[in-house]
């Protein structure tokens, strides 16, 4: 493991992660694979060991358990924390932020003005992101956004990093709350979905693991179809039914079980959810700027709760301040 001590030089480094957990590996892992950034142009900090040392392994990049030493050497800084330590790793590091810098969130339900709003006086150069899990095998389908002091140039090349882990597409930040609908929560229906086929093929006498591949590369094929055809879902699915088939009987007992009016709530409810939590954080942040003591400790708690569902994304440690 190569670890760097602290220093107050120049940047000298590309990019830089504060938090090295499973979405910041699948990041990095993609961006060096890309050819885009080499491994000693990136910096990690983590507070944790274990993580230091298994990113470095895997990567190649240069570690520390210093967020400060992150921020004084990349010229993008990556906040990739989980989304309740987000507050203290700003403001440990608002400090040693240069105007030049970029910096990079993919913290869950934390808008830009939130973070805008931490980093005080500061004047952030942010984009907001939001991933999928699919980003682990380098398929993943990301949002991005940004404040006003980012420019088009810079705005470009962080979604060119994105592309290294799968597809990006700029949308409004109103719509990120249908993003994680749509693409961040879906990967559990698509999951569901590849189950219940699977379970229906073992008990028509297939293997189970014969059973997953067959789903798992129907359902990979089939979305590979929308995207590269460019032809309607609907489309697609005529093309497959023939008259009095087998397909269009299995598409009938779709729509008569509530198939497609199931997903159109699922989606609904996700976003819905995804809105009321982002509510619901504010109002509790306003509880803790107006009382005192342990309202903060309960607004901790109670924000990190709120999110578990995209924990899986972020470092699993909190970070020194």
């Amino acid at each position: 493991m190569t670890e760097v001590t602290r220093s107050t030089g120049r940047k000298n480094m590309k990019l830089g992660f504060i938090g090295c957990g499973n979405m910041a590996g699948a990041i990095i892992r993609g961006i060096i694979a890309s050819g885009v950034v080499a491994p000693d142009e990136i910096i990690g900090a983590d507070l944790s060991e274990q993580a230091r040392e298994k990113i470095s392994r895997e990567s190649g990049i240069l570690v520390t358990a210093d967020n400060e030493e992150v921020v004084r050497k990349a010229q993008i800084v990556f906040l990739t924390v989980k989304p309740q330590y987000l507050e203290q790793v700003i403001f440990g590091i608002r400090g040693c932020a240069s105007r030049e810098q970029l910096f990079v969130s993919i913290a869950a339900g934390r808008s830009v003005s939130w973070i805008e709003e931490r980093f005080g006086e500061y004047p952030v150069r942010l984009v907001r992101l939001m991933p999928n899990t699919p980003a682990l095998v380098g398929e993943g389908m990301t949002a991005a956004c940004s404040n006003s002091r980012v420019r088009p140039e810079e705005m470009e090349e962080v979604c060119g990093l994105c592309g290294a882990f799968g597809e990006v597409e700029q949308v409004s930040e109103s719509l990120f709350d249908v993003v994680t609908a749509v693409s961040g929560s879906s990967p559990a229906y698509v999951f569901m979905f590849i189950e219940a086929m699977a379970d229906a093929a073992v008990l028509g006498g297939m293997p189970r693991s014969m059973a997953y591949k067959f789903a798992s590369q129907a359902v990979l094929g089939s979305a590979k179809m929308v995207l590269e055809t460019g032809k309607h879902p609907g489309e697609l699915k005529d093309m497959v039914t023939s008259p009095a088939g087998t397909t269009i009987e299995a598409v009938r007992v779709l729509e008569e079980k509530g198939f497609r009016s199931s997903v159109f709530e699922c989606v609904k409810a996700c976003a819905e959810k995804s809105a009321s939590m982002f509510d619901a954080l504010l109002t509790l942040m306003v509880l803790q700027r107006r009382c005192s003591g342990n309202i903060g400790v309960i607004v901790t708690g109670v924000s990190g709760h709120l999110l578990t569902g995209f924990e899986m994304f972020h470092d699993h440690t909190p970070v020194r301040v």
